[in-house]
C-alpha cells in the first residue's frame, strides 16, 4: 500500500502546511505549474516526487520534467499531465494517450478547480487536486491525499489549506 499526496498549480509558492499534511505519504505527485525549481527541490528533500511540467513552468523545469508521465504503482496504471480537459471534454492528445495506455487513474491540474470524477466511458478515475498556490482565480488552496492498495484507490481526502492569499 502506498499513500500519495497530490498537488498542482503551486506557482512558485509552497504552503508550509503541505509538509504536515503529506507527512504520512510515501510519494508526492505534482501535476504541473510548479513555478520554480526551489519548490520542486523542497518537495524532493521531503519525499520521493513524481512531477510533470505545466504551461507556466520555465525552460529549466521543462528540461528536467516530462510533459506527461505514465507509470504503474500498486497495480494501478496512472497518467499525469498538466492540461487535459475533463471527462467528456479531453484534449485530443490526452484522449489518444488514454486510448493507447488505458490508465485507471488520470491526474491533471491547470484549471485550479478541484474535481474527482469516475469516467465511465474510459474506465478511469479522474483527479484534479485544484490549486495549492497563491496565484489564480481559486478561492481556497487544496490538496488531495489517497492510498493505492493492490489495484484499489481508497481513502481519498480533500485537504483545504485556507484561502488563496492567506499565509496559513
Amino acid at each position: 500500500m502506498k499513500t500519495i499526496g497530490l498537488l498542482s498549480d503551486t506557482h512558485s509558492y509552497l504552503d508550509p502546511a503541505v509538509f504536515l499534511h503529506f507527512e504520512s505519504c510515501d510519494e508526492i505527485w505534482h501535476a504541473g505549474d510548479i513555478g520554480d525549481q526551489q519548490v520542486l527541490r523542497k518537495l524532493e528533500a521531503f519525499k520521493p516526487v513524481r512531477a510533470v511540467y505545466g504551461n507556466i513552468d520555465d525552460r529549466l523545469l521543462r528540461q528536467e520534467l516530462p510533459e506527461y508521465s505514465i507509470f504503474e504503482l500498486e497495480g494501478i496504471k496512472t497518467l499525469i499531465i498538466h492540461i487535459c480537459g475533463k471527462p467528456g471534454h479531453y484534449a485530443k492528445d490526452v484522449q489518444n494517450l488514454i486510448h493507447h495506455n488505458q490508465p485507471k487513474l488520470l491526474i491533471c491540474g491547470h484549471s485550479h478547480i478541484l474535481r474527482v470524477i469516475k469516467d465511465q466511458k474510459n474506465n478511469l478515475l479522474y483527479m484534479n487536486p485544484g490549486a495549492a498556490g497563491q496565484h489564480g482565480f481559486h478561492q481556497v488552496k487544496t490538496l488531495l491525499r489517497f492510498q493505492l492498495d493492490k489495484e484499489v484507490i481508497k481513502n481519498l481526502e480533500v485537504i483545504e489549506l485556507g484561502k488563496r492569499g492567506s499565509l496559513q
